[in-house]
């Protein structure tokens, strides 16, 4: 079995800002971060809103810097993932796909969540062309357009306003006539004249050639089809935390999945803590991961320097 001071299991902005803050700190730091390191930045074609960049930056590019810097720092970057943590104090062991085990003192979760999405004809074909998850990284992108967002909470009244103040015209598909969101912001976007509820309906299909450009939609309680034109479809029908590894765990989860931490990252077990999107209700933001995984480093930090 090999040691480490500390374990951090996923390698997106908020693993590898947790092993920057950590290595500095004095901590022998390994990341593990699967065979396609990096999350769903990967995925994301062009990022405006993460500081520090004069011209949009790739995700791809993003995830290479900052797993260069890790390693340059000293960090020690695995392929392999995370099958299971056991323990239920320091040291713990982290269980390893390919059978490899590591006692580790301290153990940062930051596996964040992918997206949840609508399982539809061309899905993938589109996804960084037109369709998103993610309104607030690339809503921007649809200056001037006309767009679909899907779902019927929050997120997705939320976005629908976000969009409304820089898109000519906003379509909100439900399947229902009745919604998750709070009342207040239904009736924001109801009063909204650049929104339109298209409700009992259903995405079908994707439509468009290299871009999108439409949906065909369903009606629920009629059967009927039609299209709607559109140049941006979003997505907000929620995400799933990559917790699974840890429901034989002693790590506290939400019924959703995500891992119960507090404001400082420290989850239900002592040692060990948790960063980024698995533990976000809210944000999924990257710059927001980048944050949460610079507390959990530090805390990370003082926790093993404590126990030495």
């Amino acid at each position: 079995m090999k040691k480490t001071d500390l374990l951090i299991i996923g390698a997106g902005p908020a693993g590898c800002s947790a092993a920057i803050y950590a290595v500095r700190a004095g901590l022998k730091t390994v990341i593990a971060g699967g065979a396609m390191p990096g999350g769903q930045l990967l995925q994301t074609s062009e990022i405006e809103n993460y500081a520090g960049f004069i011209d949009p930056v790739g995700g791809f590019d993003l995830m290479e810097r900052m797993h260069k810097q890790c390693k340059r720092l000293g960090v020690e970057m695995l392929t392999d993932e995370v099958a299971q943590l056991k323990g239920s104090k320091t040291p713990y062991t982290v269980v390893m796909a390919g059978g490899e085990e590591y006692e580790a003192a301290s153990v940062i979760i930051a596996t964040g969540a992918r997206a949840r999405w609508l399982g539809v004809p061309n899905e993938e074909k589109f996804k960084g062309h037109g369709l998103s998850a993610c309104a607030t990284c690339d809503g921007f992108f649809m200056r001037g357009k006309e767009v679909c967002i899907v779902g019927g909470g929050n997120t997705a009244f939320e976005d629908a306003l976000f969009l409304a103040q820089f898109c000519t015209k906003v379509y909100l598909i439900h399947r229902r006539d009745a919604f998750r969101a709070d009342q207040v912001t239904v009736n924001k976007v109801r009063e909204n004249p650049k929104i339109t509820l298209v409700l009992n309906s259903v995405v079908e299909e994707l439509l468009g050639d290299e871009t999108v450009s439409g949906v065909r939609i369903k009606n629920v309680k009629t059967n009927e089809t039609s299209e709607l034109a559109c140049q941006g479809v979003f997505v907000a029908v929620g995400a799933v935390p990559q917790t699974d590894f840890l429901k034989n765990s002693l790590v506290g989860l939400a019924d959703n999945g995500l891992v119960l931490a507090d404001e400082r990252t420290h989850t239900t077990l002592e040692g060990v803590f948790a960063a980024g999107d698995c533990a976000d209700k809210y944000y999924r933001q990257a710059v927001i991961a980048a944050g949460s995984g610079a507390k959990a480093g530090i805390e990370a930090a003082a926790f093993v320097n404590l126990h030495r």
